[in-house]
């Protein structure tokens, strides 16, 4: 169970304090999949973050299984069984698919079937990309799905995607659509997924309405959906996979 308290983060620019998360109150239980969607710059990818120890918060708690990770590191909720996939992965050079699949697993000697598994799994041909280093030749929608099929291949109880629709393309859009309806029948992982995308939302089991850093609305998905168009009045509020418009951002 992922437990927030008061959950805070507060910047200061110029001695000027700037409130970005307020103080959210949020309980998601054990294999539930939940959607965090609302408006641009309201905190989505702040929350993201503060769950994964990315930001430190400024205020209240997270607990992970009844266990307190709010002044832990990365690493250490990393081994708790927390997993982040960026809206932006880095890239390694000099490092080659293969082998992120192999240290993402915990570094078990995964058979190239398994490492073209998980690729597949995202909608890449497997053949073609097991092989490569991961450097400036991948496109940042390459990245991004291999960045996917490493949160995959790790045992994780806590599973958080921010935006994974950003940057691929709309058949590799319904492959990970097809992969997160999968991992969420198998009931098996806490899948917390921060998207504008219907497709994806439509798979929740609850949805998170996130906006002015704080939780406006948080429900079952026929219930908070009803809510979404009614707010957006049906204009802009979804993204086409892979498409630059209004609701595409840098920052949640």
């Amino acid at each position: 169970m992922l437990e927030l308290k008061g959950l805070s983060y507060q910047v200061e620019d110029n001695g000027a304090q700037t409130d970005i998360l307020r103080g959210i109150d949020l309980t998601i239980d054990n294999n539930k999949f939940v959607v965090i969607t609302g408006p641009n710059g309201g905190g989505k990818t702040t929350l993201a973050k503060a769950i994964m120890g990315l930001v430190p918060a400024t205020g209240g708690q997270i607990l992970w299984n009844g266990q307190d990770i709010t002044k832990l590191s990365i690493t250490e909720r990393a081994k708790l069984g927390i997993s982040y996939g960026f809206q932006q992965p880095p890239r390694f050079k000099g490092l080659r698919v293969r082998d992120l699949l192999a240290l993402a697993s915990g570094n078990r000697n995964l058979s190239r079937d398994e490492c073209c598994s998980y690729l597949n799994r995202v909608g890449l041909c497997a053949a073609d990309y097991v092989d490569r280093e991961m450097d400036t030749s991948l496109s940042g929608g390459e990245v991004k799905r291999i960045e996917i099929a490493t949160i995959l291949a790790r045992p994780s109880g806590l599973l958080i995607f921010d935006e994974p629709e950003a940057g691929i393309d709309l058949w590799s859009f319904a492959k990970l659509t097809e992969t997160f309806r999968l991992l969420q029948s198998k009931g098996k992982n806490t899948i917390l997924v921060i998207s504008h995308q219907e497709r994806i939302i439509d798979l929740a089991d609850e949805i998170v309405m996130l906006s002015n850093g704080q939780i406006a609305r948080h429900g079952t998905k026929e219930e908070i959906m009803p809510n979404i168009l009614a707010d957006t009045g049906g204009v802009c509020s979804f993204l086409q996979p892979g498409g630059n418009n209004c609701r595409q951002s840098k920052e949640g």
